[in-house]
């Protein structure tokens, strides 16, 4: 429990190429966003269709190479370490209409982040940073990329 001391918590959604970036790649990118979770200062949600497609996009050949099934294994084992499951029956956010991401597979980052009342979603996707930057409806998150949540969290 925070108290008045503590720092809140930012509860974050991670799209599939970010969750890559953290699990398979290493990138130094992604190192702000484990730090907070390290630190305790933020929570990573995840949803059964999330996982889904981070299972599918993981038996791609990623930089050129194929991860075999124990590296697969391992990386969903991490993910699932690290991210808090989100049932799809608990209570949805407020808000009922999310904007149409043009790539359907995208939607279920924006779906997510609703229902988990995420502060932020972090994502490279074009098509996600799109919404973000026509800012047609308003959302109850911020779509950042990693990049940009590093500098939000260096200026908190």
């Amino acid at each position: 429990m925070h108290g008045p001391d503590l720092p809140p918590i930012t509860r974050l959604v991670l799209d599939t190429n970010v969750w890559l970036d953290w699990l398979v790649f290493a990138d130094a990118g992604v190192k702000p966003i484990k730090d907070a979770v390290t630190r305790g200062t933020a929570r990573i949600f995840i949803s059964a269709p999330c996982v889904m497609e981070l299972t599918r996009v993981l038996g791609y050949p990623l930089s050129g190479r194929a991860l075999d099934a124990r590296a697969q294994a391992a990386a969903l084992a991490q993910c699932r370490a690290i991210a808090n499951a989100v049932d799809a029956g608990e209570a949805p956010h407020a808000i009922d209409m999310l904007p149409y991401c043009d790539d359907p597979d995208d939607q279920m980052f924006l779906e997510l982040a609703r229902d988990c009342r995420a502060d932020a979603l972090i994502t490279k996707d074009r098509d996600l940073l799109v919404l973000a930057a026509r800012k047609v409806r308003p959302l109850p998150f911020q779509i950042l990329t990693p990049r940009e949540f590093a500098q939000s969290t260096r200026l908190a």
